[in-house]
């Protein structure tokens, strides 16, 4: 497959590397400054709904046949992933790995800021577990057990790092044999799950729609409390994310694992892997949960120091707070993976077109050529790196002083964010270095 990361490195930026790291940390304490003189008052806290979506599209998008059309378009997609799984080459000319590891989960990122949650509305493990309530004596809603509140989204972190160690650390994660194997866990868990929990059970634990769900409130879609479609902004519909357990968790692993992908992919961790005795699987396994490790204790740290305001636990504020990862997170995604997605993304639905390795060309584009212009513009490239994590950084600099004036004291709103602050601009600085590979 094609470089995770392609071309457009420091070198190629227009500016030097360590200039743009600067500039991106002065942009982000800029950025607060701004914030802390010009907006004193918590605006995206009021609960205000939004403009009315079209009536046409709203009228659509409620429709049952619409519905049915979505869920069936992901039954589908997961019957050719299966199909390619079980009948195709053991080999990477099989699409089935750029469609588990390119198309859906970096894929996921882009189509959620489009559209909205969309694994939620394509999601297979919800429909299947639809039609096996729809004949067992299973309650859909409730299951058989009540899930414990404390559970939270800690299975959906579980999850989230079983797959970055899957793709990332598995020596084996390139072979058909573990992809079956992990499809089929996926499948089991979620949907045996949902029938002892009941339907909760998916927005608490399915890794990929819990990541969706958390990148499509950066989009333009919402709901109101009726159900009704409304455009808001996705600053306003950011400060909807749901708190509660778990959530640090999925935030420090998105993030975590993409540092960690950085630093596995230095030339010097290369060498060192290289000229190690050590087990090398089990080094990166102890330092993808260091990275994740460190991401989340560099947060909590730094969202447990301000005192909050009269009636707001200490402890509550790390949650309250955590939305403001997301932007960051997306920021990551974007500056690591663009090259990825684009190029890589193209390649799967190429060899998608012969799904079996036969000679087949069922879409009529196997013999098609995989456009590199990204990979031919590493300036383009390397400077679109730099905005998507400025840009990260301060929207979730945004998100965090709009939460944090309704959760901390009048006298202490600009005061208490400075934690917070410092542990951005070490992201922002740690994030450029370790992606230019300085």
């Amino acid at each position: 497959m094609l470089s995770a990361h392609g071309v457009g490195g420091g070198s190629d930026l227009p500016i030097p590397a360590s200039m743009a790291i600067l500039g991106g940390m002065a942009a982000l304490v800029v950025s607060f400054a701004v914030l802390a003189m010009a907006w004193r008052t918590p605006r995206y806290e009021s609960g205000a709904d939004g403009r009315p979506a079209p009536a046409v599209l709203a009228r659509l998008v409620d429709h049952p046949v619409y519905t049915v059309v979505l869920r069936t378009l992901g039954l589908a997609g997961l019957g050719f992933v299966v199909l390619c799984a079980v009948a195709g080459k053991d080999d990477l000319s099989n699409p089935v790995f750029g469609i588990v590891y390119v198309l859906l989960w970096v894929g996921l990122v882009p189509a959620s800021l489009l559209l909205g949650p969309v694994v939620r509305a394509l999601s297979p493990v919800r429909t299947l577990h639809y039609v096996l309530t729809a004949v067992l004596p299973v309650d859909r809603e409730h299951g058989l057990v009540r899930l414990p509140a404390r559970v939270g989204k800690w299975p959906a972190a579980a999850g989230l790092l079983a797959f970055v160690w899957l793709e990332l650390v598995s020596p084996s994660g390139i072979e058909l044999n573990t992809l079956r194997w992990s499809i089929s866990a996926y499948l089991v868990l979620m949907v045996g799950g949902a029938l002892v929990f009941g339907a909760k059970w998916f927005g608490q634990s399915d890794p990929f729609e819990v990541y969706s769900t958390l990148v499509g409130h950066l989009s333009i879609w919402g709901r109101r409390a009726d159900g009704g479609l409304v455009i808001r902004s996705p600053l306003r519909n950011l400060a909807r994310v749901r708190s509660g357990p778990g959530l640090i968790a999925v935030v420090a692993v998105l993030l975590g694992s993409t540092a960690f992908d950085s630093v596995a992919g230095s030339v010097t961790w290369l060498r060192f892997t290289q000229s190690t005795d050590r087990n090398v699987t089990f080094v990166e396994t102890a330092l993808l949960l260091l990275a994740c490790g460190i991401v989340g204790a560099m947060y909590v740290a730094a969202t447990v120091a301000p005192r909050p305001r009269p009636g707001v636990s200490r402890w509550d504020l790390p949650v309250a707070l955590a939305h403001s990862i997301v932007p960051i997170v997306v920021g990551y995604v974007v500056a690591h993976y663009v090259t990825l997605l684009v190029e890589t993304g193209q390649l799967t639905l190429i060899q998608a077109s012969d799904p079996l390795g036969n000679g087949a060309d069922i879409f009529g584009i196997a013999d098609r050529q995989v456009d590199i212009w990204l990979s031919l513009h590493p300036s383009f490239l390397a400077s679109l790196k730099v905005v998507a994590i400025v840009a990260g950084h301060v929207i979730g600099a945004v998100a965090a002083h709009d939460r944090a004036l309704a959760r901390l004291p009048a006298n202490s709103q600009t005061s208490g964010q400075l934690p917070l602050l410092a542990v951005m601009v070490a992201y922002t600085f740690s994030g450029l270095y370790l992606l230019f590979g300085l």
